[in-house]
């Protein structure tokens, strides 16, 4: 997996910057993400990866830079507008809705898709149902593809924490993404979730889906990575392969420790 030569950009963030009420979260960063590639974002507690997720993905305005998918600058667009290009996420903390059941959290990741709204459905209830049965074929077949297919019908709130990860993935998958954000994927989940977990991204990227991801954990981070950025203070101080970030002397005494050493 590792040392994809592919040379299409998919996403490059040129010198972003956010400032809250003086305090710099994203200090002039770039990044450069090749297409078929999984590419980590890592750095300490509050060192600004969130932060520039919710900038890519539209949940937070610039305060300087650009970011461009496939070309095209996205920066403080809206968020169903990004959505709609191909770009998806999922979140540090669940948003899963707990008095639904797994299909219908799905279902509901589906909707920007759709044309469905209550004028639509009051005008055209045949559309209206025809697209929901969509939507519950597509649902089926993503949590099939994820081993979920049989707790389609539990409510949210009865299945295992792991199991609700694999659910908002599930739901993220809904919108048809060729780039999916992941933050904190394998947060709170065991070794075995962990391992299960990691199968299934790498099924969803065989699958033609890019990955960019924030992690904590290292041992997801270097067995499935193939390019990483360290970011510490919301400036960039590293980037390279697993082996290269590993061996980086800044990024050692910041943040890994000298037990990730190679």
């Amino acid at each position: 997996m590792k040392g994809v030569a592919n040379v299409e950009t998919v996403l490059k963030i040129d010198h972003l910057t956010k400032k809250f009420s003086g305090l710099v979260a994203v200090n002039d960063l770039s990044i450069e993400m090749r297409k078929h590639t999984i590419h980590a974002l890592i750095g300490p507690n509050g060192s600004g990866k969130s932060t520039t997720v919710n900038l890519v993905t539209g949940f937070l305005k610039t305060s300087e830079g650009t970011v461009k998918y496939h070309g095209e600058e996205i920066q403080d667009r809206p968020i169903h507008e990004i959505s709609r290009k191909g770009i998806s996420r999922t979140f540090q903390n669940l948003k899963l809705f707990k008095s639904m059941t797994v299909l219908e959290n799905l279902m509901v990741g589906g909707h920007s898709k759709t044309e469905q709204g209550i004028l639509n459905f009051l005008v055209n209830p045949v559309k209206a149902r025809q697209e929901e049965k969509m939507l519950k074929e597509k649902a089926e077949d993503i949590l099939n593809t994820l081993g979920m297919y049989e707790l389609r019908n539990e409510n949210i709130g009865n299945i295992a924490y792991g199991r609700q990860k694999v659910t908002e993935l599930g739901r993220a998958l809904m919108c048809d993404p060729k780039l999916l954000f992941l933050d904190e994927p394998a947060a709170g989940l065991n070794p075995t979730e962990r391992v299960e977990f990691v199968s299934i991204l790498l099924k969803v990227f065989e699958s033609g889906i890019d990955l960019f991801l924030i992690e904590h954990n290292m041992d997801v981070v270097m067995n499935i990575s193939n390019m990483i950025t360290v970011i510490n203070f919301g400036t960039k101080i590293a980037e390279g392969t697993p082996k290269e970030v590993q061996n980086d002397t800044q990024v050692i005494s910041a943040y890994l420790g000298d037990k990730y050493r190679k």
